[in-house]
């Protein structure tokens, strides 16, 4: 049995949740995969995984097991890294998490840090605040950028750069175009967005709890019409159907070349929320995430983030 490659296997079953799209994301066969899991738990003589017709989870045997794999895997990608990287040239992947709003500032981060380190291979997903924490915890991510005011009690372990303020937007489409962008128009208050028909992301996003929160402050409540936990789609929704939304301003920056649309500032009350990456703390960070941390607090990336995020300009 090749060890490594049966953790390796088990953190990909983990992470799907599915013995398929596990075996599948591993370049194996599903019948492969069973066999080395089996193969492990005769290893270490306990029931790992909970079998049924589908995954069923972990056993608390498992979940035990599971979390050495992960600190294995971890160590070992260290090690690689190490070994690979010459001076200020690290070599090896990174794993990225972020919230879909902070998503394009996520992409713009990585673009720049594998244009100045073409040895870093990053990988940008999409995640949740939950999953991005779990995430972090498991050591299955490198870094996440997310809401830096929401951590688990676990929080206080990990290293947080702020990068930047989140403003809202209400964004809906233009009644005329102006030089083929986007359009920022006037202030509206929260009460006033209230009376449009809206698309929101759905409820088990933190976005949505911080749009709630602000129409609740505004004596109003959001009652949409529409529903997704995809940004592409809120964003073709309101430029091809008859709904408006809510957006920050890292969003309204992706989407300033569709001039079909217009984006007013929110206001009454003014919301503000900390954007921040986050990362485990430690005395010996990967090569590729000490590079990437670097890159986090410069301050010509910083200028450029902010320029992406924040009130933006017409």
């Amino acid at each position: 049995m090749n060890l490594l490659a049966s953790l390796r296997y088990l953190a990909a079953l983990d992470e799907h949740k599915h013995f398929g799209r596990a075996a599948q994301a591993c370049h194996i066969t599903q019948p492969a995969l069973s066999n080395a899991l089996r193969a492990l738990e005769e290893e270490f003589g306990t029931v790992i995984v909970r079998r049924g017709r589908n995954f069923e989870g972990f056993t608390p045997e498992g979940a035990r097991v599971l979390l050495s794999a992960q600190r294995m895997l971890h160590e070992r990608e260290l090690l690689q890294q190490e070994l690979d990287s010459g001076i200020g040239k690290p070599q090896g992947s990174l794993r990225v998490g972020a919230v879909p709003t902070a998503v394009p500032i996520a992409a713009r981060f990585c673009a720049q840090l594998q244009a100045r380190y073409p040895g870093i291979a990053p990988t940008v997903l999409s995640m949740s605040s939950n999953e991005l924490e779990a995430g972090l915890e498991s050591l299955s991510l490198d870094m996440g950028l997310g809401y830096t005011d929401r951590l688990r009690e676990n929080g206080p372990g990990l290293q947080q750069i702020k990068q930047y303020t989140e403003h809202y937007f209400f964004v809906r489409r233009a009644s005329k175009t102006k030089r083929g962008l986007l359009q920022i128009g006037p202030n509206i208050t929260w009460a006033d967005a209230s009376k449009h028909p809206l698309c929101l992301l759905t409820r088990e996003m933190h976005n949505r709890t911080i749009v709630e929160n602000a129409f609740r402050s505004a004596g109003v409540v959001s009652q949409p019409r529409m529903e997704t936990n995809s940004i592409l789609t809120l964003a073709l929704s309101v430029a091809e159907g008859s709904v408006c939304t809510v957006m920050p301003g890292a969003l309204v920056g992706a989407l300033r070349g569709y001039q079909e649309l217009e984006a007013l500032p929110l206001v009454g009350p003014e919301v503000r929320t900390a954007i921040g990456f986050m990362a485990q703390g430690g005395d010996r960070p990967s090569r590729t995430l000490e590079a990437a941390l670097a890159l986090a607090e410069d301050a010509g990336w910083l200028r450029h983030a902010a320029a992406h995020s924040g009130l933006l300009s017409v």
